[in-house]
């Protein structure tokens, strides 16, 4: 169903100010979408189906300040896409497949404080593309494939704040583009694969926090942010480093230093760092994770006179054993000489190599030997025969999507003992043998998303000890056996969104007991796989969205119901879920989603203390006695509770929270004023919506599809407005 303004034309006397479209088939929003309802203040679009925003959609709101357009399958952003909306403060763009922003796309924002462009793909920022926003403080970029900003990427947002850049592919720290960020505090670097940071990288004039935790850092200049002066907190959590030297003379007065998760190693070398902790009152976060003797210890805890070393013929003797047993290093080319294949760019500075788009037939041989990110995407290799990349050790992200890549040869990835990010995605492959990952112990990240795999490639991850995310989403796979993740041990994520799985075999999940998160919404999934999570025992997030599952059993979340934080159910036509269906589950729980469902009736959700976050909207919920718990439980939490009533015919529309008919249940007061008993109707009613009459209240319309194709919108008409309250 395409956005309609004619739809809207017979309401052009009612005063409409927020508008929820979510959950539609629109498609596209074409020119002047929008132009029967100028006074819209905020206009949810979310999980639409919108893959195209045309030039103009949305120029006559020029009273608009949020927009939801999260969830939807927008590839671009166009020149003009949000022209018009001159009041606009935050706009809300996640989880869509945007890969390219035009030129002046935000221009006509001067007014926008946060924009959200998380999990897209996004690879590079070019220069000036966030022009005209004169107001932005917060902008997140997070879970995209950013790799590469150029100078000038985000130059002219001289009031940002806040930077959100987690999640990427961040190879090194981009000195040069951050440096034009004069008034930015907070800066999130998290799960990037840099390997260090180099002198005076950081140079920040206002900035106070700087996350850098779960890279793969292995260096960290003690110089590296002397010139950001404000910085009081500093993250490296959950990275290779063995020891850390004080920072430089004049660097910031920094008041926490987390090293946590960090290999440490507790000796002479470390002295100076916790020396300097204590003068300067600075608080190491983080354990030792050696000698024996101090393994564990808090590092706040050690003192320097108990950081020592053995004496200095011993250390010799274990640097020599050391440098007996590493390779000789690569002879390094003449610098005016730079190892480059044809029809590629080398930049020696970042250590980046990129042959993308080339049309290579076979992969180019030649890089220099201290490149770290290879990107070859969007060639044509079929084919990846042993040994396809010698003389290259120290790459960490290595990119071969799009290549039409069909087989993998047994030892393809010889010799690459640093990789990090090994990306497979939107080729042709259709089976990997168990040798096909040989002389890979460093890879993390695999991204198999958008093949050909019919079955589950078992066996394929046995020599990766040290995997912990696969990515296997929009592939064909149909069925989870037994031992499918043997040698994938210390896997946390594993993605299998939009498959074809009928059945999980009941200990399909037991090779990894520690995985933190699943996804397997939109599979062909009929009943909640209970019996398969019954070793998941650190599992924190399950995605279940858009299975056709109808029935949740009792104790369906037992065996995670400790370790679950996020649960998603939504839009799995579900009807009926047990009342001891979320036993054991209780003040952990943070976030359950239960949109698009066919519920009428959801159990006691009193235990789920923890909540932060729950949607109950476009469910058929019968507001009657059996319903008072949940009307009870959302008087009691302090939450935004979107439950509305859909029977009886009479409330329909209306919000749980706000009927009234639960006072004649038993065990309520009786109403102060007597008022006919409502009495339930059958399901195959359908009785137009009752129109609420409020003569001082703009009412909020909204539109949703639910099995038919009209949108209804309620609305109260007011001929004249006095003062527009703003929302």
């Amino acid at each position: 169903m395409l956005l309609c303004c004619p739809l809207l034309s017979h309401h052009t006397n009612t005063i409409t100010v927020k508008l929820d479209l979510r959950g539609n088939n629109l498609k596209e929003l074409s020119t002047g979408a929008f132009r029967h309802t100028p006074y819209l203040t905020h206009l949810s679009l979310q999980r639409s189906k919108i893959q195209k925003v045309r030039e103009g959609a949305f120029r006559s709101l020029g009273r608009l300040v949020f927009l939801n357009l999260a969830y939807n399958n927008i590839e671009i952003l166009y020149q003009e896409s949000f022209d018009g909306l001159s009041s606009l403060k935050q706009l809300l763009i996640d989880h869509n497949r945007i890969e390219d922003i035009q030129p002046g796309a935000f221009s006509q924002l001067g007014f926008l404080n946060l924009l959200s462009l998380t999990h897209n793909q996004l690879v590079y920022i070019p220069n000036m593309v966030f022009q005209g926003l004169q107001n932005i403080k917060w902008l997140r970029l997070s879970h995209n494939a950013l790799n590469i900003f150029d100078i000038e990427a985000f130059a002219g947002l001289f009031t940002l704040t806040r930077l959100s850049l987690d999640n990427n592919e961040v190879q090194f720290f981009p000195t040069e583009t951050m440096t034009r960020l004069p008034e930015v505090t907070r800066l999130d670097l998290s799960y990037n694969p840099m390997t260090f940071i180099g002198d005076e990288a950081v140079s920040m004039a206002k900035l106070t926090h700087l996350f850098l935790d779960h890279n793969s850092l292995q260096d960290f200049s003690n110089t590296a942010v002397l010139l950001s002066p404000h910085l009081t907190h500093l993250d490296l959590s959950y990275n290779q480093l063995r020891v850390l030297q004080p920072l430089a003379t004049g660097s910031p007065k920094l008041t926490r230093l987390n090293l946590a998760g960090n290999p440490i190693y507790c000796s002479c070398y470390l002295r100076p760092l916790r020396e300097w902790a204590l003068q300067e009152r600075v608080r190491l976060g983080g354990a030792c994770g050696g000698p024996p003797h101090l393994s564990d210890e808090s590092l706040e805890a050690v003192h320097p006179a108990d950081l020592r070393c053995q004496s200095q013929e011993a250390m010799l003797r274990a640097e020599l054993e050391e440098q007996r047993r590493l390779p000789l290093p690569p002879t390094t080319p003449p610098l005016d000489k730079v190892k480059c294949p044809a029809n590629c760019v080398c930049e020696t500075e970042n250590h980046h190599s990129t042959c993308e788009n080339q049309g290579h037939t076979k992969v180019p041989q030649g890089f220099s030997p201290k490149t770290r990110l290879l990107d070859l995407r969007g060639n044509h290799f079929h084919y990846i025969p042993a040994n396809s990349f010698p003389g290259v050790p120290e790459v960490v992200s290595l990119h071969l999507q799009r290549c039409k890549i069909h087989e993998v040869e047994d030892g393809a990835f010889n010799g690459l003992k640093s990789l990090v990010y090994l990306y497979l995605s939107e080729n042709d492959l259709t089976s990997l043998s168990p040798d096909a990952f040989k002389g890979l112990p460093q890879l993390t990240y695999l991204h198999l998303e958008k093949n050909r795999f019919t079955q589950f490639p078992k066996g394929a991850f046995k020599l990766l000890p040290g995997l912990l995310a696969l990515h296997l989403e929009n592939n064909a796979i149909t069925k989870l056996e037994t031992g499918i993740l043997t040698g994938a041990e210390k896997l946390r994520d594993l993605f299998l969104t939009s498959n074809m799985i009928t059945n999980i075999s009941p200990r399909a999940f037991d090779p990894a007991p520690d995985l933190e998160t699943l996804h397997l919404g939109s599979n062909k999934l009929k009943e909640i796989p209970s019996i398969a999570l019954s070793k998941t025992s650190s599992l924190a997030e399950l995605r279940l969205s858009y299975n056709s599952i109808r029935w949740v059993g009792a104790q369906a979340f037992l065996s995670v119901a400790t370790s679950l934080r996020h649960l998603y159910l939504d839009n799995m036509g579900l009807e009926k879920m047990s009342k001891d269906s979320l036993a054991g589950l209780g003040s952990g729980l943070q976030s359950m989603f239960l949109e698009g469902n066919q519920l009428e009736e959801v159990p006691d959700l009193s235990p789920l203390t923890g909540l932060e976050a729950i949607n109950l909207a476009e469910n058929p919920l019968l507001c009657d006695c059996p319903l008072l718990p949940l009307r009870k439980w959302i008087e009691s939490v302090n939450l935004k509770v979107r439950a509305t009533c859909a029977y009886p015919p009479e409330l329909r529309g209306q919000r749980v929270k706000d009927v009234h008919v639960f006072k004649s249940c038993p065990g309520e007061r009786p109403p102060s004023t007597q008022s006919p008993k409502i009495s339930k109707s059958p399901k195959a009613t359908k009785s137009k919506p009752a129109v609420i009459s409020a003569p001082k209240v703009i009412k909020v319309a909204k539109a949703q599809t639910k099995q038919r194709k009209n949108v209804k919108l309620l609305s109260v008409q007011k001929p004249t407005v006095k003062k527009r309250k703003s929302l």
